[in-house]
């Protein structure tokens, strides 16, 4: 189990696009506390990456 391999699987899910082959290998391999735990730092990477960006477009206006 990598980090990279829960990213990849954290990543796709919030993308919606997910393949039943590779879903199921993930629910066999994966622990569902490292899967939780990448969610919250990929959705507050997410809000970063919008506040920089509302930061930005608001300097520059």
């Amino acid at each position: 189990m990598s980090i990279l391999r829960i990213a990849k699987a954290v990543a796709w899910s919030f993308v919606g696009l997910r393949s039943s082959k590779e879903f199921e290998r993930d629910t066999q391999q994966l622990n569902p506390i490292h899967i939780v735990i990448a969610g919250f730092v990929g959705v507050a990477v997410f809000i970063g990456i919008l506040l920089l960006i509302v930061n930005w477009a608001v300097k520059a206006a």
